[in-house]
């Protein structure tokens, strides 16, 4: 396999393998993947492509594992996470790097991303008091009865490209808080941080096997939604392919959280303060090049609160300087393939074929090199029947959609596929109190663009962005990393047993 962006070999060139029972494993299958640097469009490393063999030894360490740290006291749990957490506190800059090198977003970008994770890190380290379950004494006479939680085994995360530090800290440090072994798939684009992750959480103190990181593509994928001895498995992704973990998840008896794509909705009332509106929509739609499932990829213009907005927007756009992540001066990066660019790039056609009117066309920003870059774009007059505004884009394209009254915007909201989040921009209490009540989303925003939650609630959407029954992190990543056992018992009266327990008897 050639990598003919650089004229080397990928055998040549650095290479990014399993970390499997606390240490680095070099894979053995013969597959190797690319890894580029989208700022300039070469490949800059390789990566493993695990193969069932592989990937069933990873599930082997993690499952011999499993009973000593189950067993393990939570007060142990808790100190290494604790630990991590101070270790990853102080590599934050050498992460977001990584970040930057393979993904492709800008430092500001990376380091948020690290932070929103370190939140879910923050929340595992309280799980000594979460995972405590509830008592009735004397339910009946002599009886009590009480619950307890208990962890599922090991559990696989299947991670985008998009969030390679975030997304796997949803995940894991819940999991392992709870006393499960992990094995991690992340995407095979921009692999390195799930192994600066692993080498932390050894450094913190954390037994070989507990967490384990398997590189690798769609067979690593299928290998564990089928294998027997993986209890639940947790994915982020797009939608065809969550449906398909979900479905092949469960039917091998798993328990399976697959969140898929999203649409996000921000509406904009006449009333709105619309230089805030505009500056957020800026924000929101090309923060980390689009290539976000909060990002806002359509704005919903009620009344003629467009004929003010969209130049507002559209005269923000050339200020955005796009550039490689080593640019101190860059807000935003590349994407993070050509093939991607390409394809998001094509959706300016066909909006402009399809009747609508291409505001700020970013293919006409000129980047030197052969970096995967776009500039902002801006399309006004779409409408739901447009494939700008049907299919995830997932990059920076922002569409305008022009509705009549609120209800013709809400309408809008809840008919589309997707419920991943919506936001709503306006200075009346009471439209944003009836928006959040009548919004078929997951996650609601109040003059919020991103309406993330924080780490002790829980992220997830309804419709087409979720499959499954439980979101992602905070309480419901509890519920789903666990499974409750109720205990009913009976002890016979100190009086009457047959041992001497130094009790009075009566006769």
């Amino acid at each position: 396999m050639s990598a003919p962006t650089t004229g080397r070999a990928l055998e040549d060139l650095p290479r990014i393998t399993h970390h499997v029972g606390g240490e680095a494993l070099p894979g053995t299958s013969g597959r190797l993947g690319p890894v580029y640097d989208p700022a300039t469009g070469t490949v800059a490393k390789s990566v493993d492509l695990a193969d069932v063999g592989e990937v069933d030894a990873a599930v082997a360490t993690a499952l011999a594992a499993f009973p000593a740290w189950r067993s393990a006291g939570l007060g142990l749990r808790t100190s290494i996470l604790f630990k991590f957490r101070q270790l990853i506190d102080g590599r934050r800059e050498d992460l977001a790097a990584l970040l930057t090198a393979e993904h492709g977003k800008v430092p500001s970008d990376a380091l948020g991303e690290i932070a929103r994770g370190v939140e879910n890190v923050d929340f595992a380290c309280g799980f000594a008091h979460a995972l405590k379950g509830e008592f009735s004494e004397q339910a009946a006479t002599g009886v009590d009865v009480y619950s307890i939680r208990q962890p599922l085994g090991v559990v696989a995360g299947i991670t985008p490209f998009n969030f390679p530090a975030m997304v796997p800290m949803w995940m894991f440090a819940t999991a392992i808080a709870c006393g499960n072994t992990f094995v991690l798939k992340p995407s095979e684009k921009d692999p390195s941080a799930s192994l600066f992750i692993a080498d932390l959480l050894t450094e913190a103190g954390l037994p070989a096997g507990v967490f384990n990181v398997v590189q690798g593509d769609k067979m690593a994928v299928d290998r564990l939604l089928d294998h027997p001895d993986v209890a639940a498995v947790s994915f982020v992704g797009s939608t065809p392919i969550a449906r398909h973990v979900y479905e092949r998840g469960t039917q091998a008896g798993k328990r399976v959280q697959a969140l898929g794509g999203a649409k996000n909705h921000m509406v904009v009332l006449p009333d709105a303060d619309v230089d805030a509106a505009a500056d957020a929509a800026v924000s929101a739609a090309y923060g980390s090049a689009g290539e976000r499932c909060m990002a806002v990829s359509v704005v919903v213009a009620v009344g003629d609160v467009a004929d003010t907005l969209v130049p507002a927007i559209a005269g923000r756009l050339d200020k955005v300087v796009v550039g490689p992540g080593t640019d101190p001066d860059a807000e935003m990066g590349p994407l993070i393939t050509g093939a991607h660019r390409d394809r998001v790039a094509g959706y300016l056609d066909t909006a402009s074929t399809e009747g609508a009117t291409v505001v700020v066309d970013g293919r006409e920003q000129a980047f030197d090199g052969d970096g995967f870059f776009l500039a902002p774009s801006l399309v006004d007059n779409v409408t739901a029947d447009m494939a700008v505004y049907r299919d995830e884009i997932f990059g920076p394209v922002l569409s305008i959609v022009r509705a009549a009254t609120y209800a013709d915007a809400v309408k809008l909201v809840n008919e589309n596929p997707y419920g991943n989040g919506a936001a709503i921009f306006t200075r009346d209490g009471g439209a944003a109190r009836r928006f959040q009540f009548e919004a078929e989303a997951g996650m609601v925003g109040v003059n919020v663009p991103i309406p993330v939650p924080v780490a002790y609630y829980s992220f997830g959407g309804w419709k087409g962005s979720l499959f499954g029954d439980l979101h992602m992190y905070g309480p419901d990543g509890l519920r789903f990393y666990t499974k409750t056992k109720v205990v009913t018992s009976r002890w016979p009266d100190p009086a009457t047993s047959a041992v001497d327990l130094g009790f009075p008897r009566t006769h």
